[in-house]
C-alpha cells in the first residue's frame, strides 16, 4: 500500500472547528511569544478534545516547549482519536498492515496523520531516553509501511547509530 495515495481526500486541517476553538488557537499562536499560550491552548482541548488541529497545536506548544513527555501524552491522545475514526487498535502492538489496508482506502490522510502521530511517539521516547520502547515502535512503523514514505528508517538508523 502506497501511503502517498490520497488525492482528493480530506485532510485533519480542514476540519469544522467547534466555535470559540479557532480564536482560541489564534490567541495562543499571538501569546506564544510571552509564554502564555498554554492556557488557551487547554482550553481549546477542553472544548474539543478529539480536534487534531487543536492537537496539533497542544502537541507542537509542549514539543516547543521541550516538555517532551507533555508532548508525548497528546500525541497518546491523537493516536487514540484517529485510531476510533479508522476502526482499528490503538495498540500499536498489535496494528497489522491488515489493519492498515482496511481503513485506509476510505481515509488514506487521516492513516498517515495516525501512523505520523506513532512516529512522533517514537521519536519522543528516543529523546526521553526510552530507546527500547522508540525503536520497536519504529520497527512496526517499517513492517506497516513497507516503501518507507514516513521516514521511519532513517530515524531508526540515527537511533541504532547512537544507541
Amino acid at each position: 500500500m502506497d501511503l502517498m495515495d490520497f488525492e482528493g481526500e480530506g485532510l485533519y486541517f480542514e476540519e469544522t472547528l467547534a466555535p470559540g476553538v479557532e480564536e482560541l488557537l489564534q490567541q495562543a499562536g499571538e501569546l506564544y511569544g510571552d509564554g502564555e499560550a498554554e492556557q488557551p491552548l487547554m482550553e481549546a482541548l477542553r472544548l474539543a478534545p478529539e480536534s487534531l488541529n487543536v492537537l496539533v497545536a497542544v502537541y507542537r506548544f509542549y514539543y516547543y516547549q521541550h516538555r517532551l513527555q507533555d508532548a508525548l501524552n497528546i500525541a497518546g491522545l491523537a493516536l487514540a482519536v484517529t485510531a476510533r475514526r479508522l476502526g482499528i487498535p490503538y495498540d500499536w502492538n498489535v496494528l497489522t498492515i491488515e489493519h492498515i489496508g482496511a481503513a485506509g482506502p476510505s481515509s488514506m490522510p487521516l492513516v498517515r496523520f495516525h501512523l505520523l502521530s506513532l512516529k512522533a511517539e517514537a521519536y519522543l521516547h528516543l529523546r526521553l531516553g526510552r530507546q527500547a520502547e522508540g525503536r520497536a515502535i519504529l520497527e512496526k512503523l517499517l513492517e506497516l509501511d513497507s516503501h518507507n514514505r514516513l521516514g521511519a528508517r532513517q530515524l531508526l538508523e540515527v537511533a541504532e547509530a547512537v544507541a
